[in-house]
């Protein structure tokens, strides 16, 4: 199998395995990832479902509210309670997620976009060279053709693990 990081959560109850390099890595600036987070983004890596492997422990998954109306599937540290992935409806658990904080090397991924930065807090400030939308993106714009390759191919595979 490939390998690519490992991660887990802050008590280490939890380890787990990202076997490939993230397609695209955005920090998202909306009211609910910083009230899940306590902060004032979530650092995302958007990696394909399959490539993240739990190694230790067994974390749970919890649905929390979502600008869609739809939820978000986020999975948590059933001790600490740390988020470390999580999942969209629209792509059910093809697409994963993952926390870049809950990595054991988070500087190996930077933010390629920053997202819903109509709600960034005021004193935090931006790199210019990195783009910035006041809502969400087009990926087919911004994601580099590899990435949507991985993409659509994650879209045209069989349904996996679906939530409703």
């Amino acid at each position: 199998m490939n390998h690519w990081q490992n991660g887990g959560c802050a008590c280490g109850a939890v380890r787990y395995s990202v076997a490939v390099r993230p397609m695209f890595t955005h920090c998202c600036h909306c009211t609910d990832c910083q009230r899940e987070t306590g902060s004032a983004f979530a650092l995302n890596a958007i990696v394909e479902g399959s490539a993240v492997s739990v190694t230790e422990g067994s974390p749970e998954p919890v649905v929390t509210p979502s600008a869609s109306g739809k939820g978000q599937e986020i999975w948590h540290c059933p001790v600490c309670r740390v988020a470390l992935w999580s999942h969209y409806p629209t792509r059910r658990r093809k697409l994963a997620f993952v926390r870049v904080g809950t990595l054991d090397e988070p500087g190996a991924c930077p933010p390629s976009a920053h997202i819903f930065t109509r709600s960034k807090l005021p004193w935090l400030v931006l790199d210019d060279s990195v783009p910035a939308f006041p809502v969400f993106y087009d990926p087919n714009a911004l994601w580099p053709a590899e990435s949507l390759a991985r993409r659509d191919l994650v879209d045209r595979s069989p349904h996996v693990d679906a939530w409703e």
